[in-house]
């Protein structure tokens, strides 16, 4: 009767999800709901009463408020304009220069921002009108744009990757350096990308750039401040001088200062970026908890483990169960935001993973990356839309659309060597904890 509870469960919130509820409040909804029908009200209100607390209240949280204040200081300030301006310094001579330093600007911005609507909105300004205007076709700048924004989520600190540690109870520092390598091999795939259609489509994007590149020095004095912060960051993080919630602290206070000491932490500056940070923080956390919910939910009711016993007594390959764990997160990143399809699927497929004996830091990897190729998929794509606002006069949201389709592709290569060598994920976090 309570697997039948549960199976009912998960379907109800299936289709609360269509109807476009809110993801917490249909997973609240759905778990007290469920909880009630199979142990009675008083442990259902237990539930609903001591759960907000006992999430809300883990330390390791408190890293997220401090990264996201870091990030969106460092995107209302400006701080990291410059990251663009060093990087076209040095690649602006290569086909697709441009279009290569807007990702390898992404990637730097990803260090500070943890986030890909903040990475595509603030590389979107500055790189798209000196593309167009260099001669590239407008849904090629716009498509570089929108998938190099991805990248925010993958290279610490990431906010997705950090709630995917506290959900799967496994260490953030090693989910961060498992993403390291797979964000700037995602990097290295876009560049890829703009060599290749530079190479044999100079009418989409010009080989050689018509326009003066930037004094490398100049750039670097500008941009110098906020590498050294990113550089003590993750040395003291990677080496285990900080916890991630220090690490967060100083990022958030480093960058409060930086700003300031360059004249450009003015009172609305600062007050965008509390107001954002507390409204955010905010949408995290009561998602967390319906998350924390639904796991106990379905632990309750033994659907975790339904799943897992159907499994292994159907004799399926741990590929075969992977594909269709990939195919899931790619068809919800068509319709849902990353942290909602993330929240409602990890508390069903973690025991499934955990049961095969999977790395849970190499899995949560991955599901960061696949969520991120959501991002830029139709029909809902949240970085298309982002680029669509920020450079309305040059791109629609179809023509968006059609130049993000070689960096899917890119992308889909990309998952490809994370399942068949999950040693790209996994060799930076055994080497660092071996030398520590």
């Amino acid at each position: 009767m309570s697997v039948e509870i549960g199976l009912w469960g998960v379907a109800i919130l299936m289709a609360l999800l269509a109807l476009r509820l809110p993801v917490a409040l249909a997973m609240i909804i759905v778990s007290f709901g469920g909880i009630w029908a199979m142990v009675g009200w008083n442990p259902a209100m237990g539930i609903l009463a001591n759960t907000p607390y006992s999430f809300a209240a883990r330390w390791t949280m408190s890293a997220v408020p401090m990264f996201l204040f870091m990030g969106f200081v460092a995107y209302h300030t400006g701080l990291t304009g410059g990251l663009f301006e060093a990087a076209k310094a040095l690649l602006a001579r290569l086909p697709g220069g441009l279009a290569i330093s807007s990702i390898f600007a992404c990637s730097g911005f990803a260090a500070v921002s943890g986030s890909s609507l903040a990475n595509s909105a603030a590389m979107g300004r500055i790189a798209i009108p000196e593309m167009v205007k260099a001669g590239y076709k407008p849904s090629v700048a716009a498509g570089c744009i929108a998938a190099g924004g991805t990248i925010g989520a993958l290279i610490p600190p990431s906010i997705l990757m950090i709630i995917y540690g506290v959900i799967a109870e496994t260490s953030i520092v090693q989910v961060f350096l498992g993403g390291i390598s797979i964000g700037l091999l995602t990097a290295l795939s876009y560049c890829i990308v703009i060599f290749c259609i530079a190479w044999f489509r100079p009418d989409i994007i010009p080989r050689a750039q018509a326009h003066d590149r930037p004094n490398i020095w100049v750039a670097l004095r500008q941009v110098g401040p906020i590498i050294l912060l990113i550089v003590i960051i993750f040395g003291g993080l990677f080496s285990g001088m900080f916890t991630a919630t220090q690490a967060g602290a100083v990022g958030a206070f480093g960058t409060v200062a930086i700003a300031a000491a360059m004249g450009r932490l003015s009172r609305d500056a600062l007050s965008r970026s509390l107001s954002e940070t507390v409204i955010t923080t905010g949408s995290l956390l009561i998602i967390g908890i319906g998350a924390t919910m639904f796991t106990r939910f379905l632990g309750v009711s033994g659907v975790s483990s339904l799943i897992s016993s159907f499994v292994s007594d159907t004799g399926l390959s741990i590929m075969v169960v992977l594909f269709i764990i990939i195919c899931i997160y790619l068809v919800l990143g068509t319709f849902m935001e990353p942290f909602g399809a993330m929240l409602v699927t990890l508390p069903i497929f973690l025991p499934l993973i955990s049961a095969e004996g999977l790395s849970l830091v190499w899995f949560g990897v991955l599901v960061v990356k696949l969520l991120e190729v959501g991002m830029i998929t139709p029909p809902v794509g949240m970085n298309v839309f982002v680029i669509k606002n920020v450079a309305s006069r040059y791109v629609t949201v179809t023509e968006v659309f059609r130049g993000v389709l070689p960096f899917i592709l890119a992308d889909l290569v990309v998952v490809g060597l994370i399942v068949a060598i999950p040693a790209v994920v996994l060799f930076l976090p055994e080497m660092v904890m071996q030398a520590r």
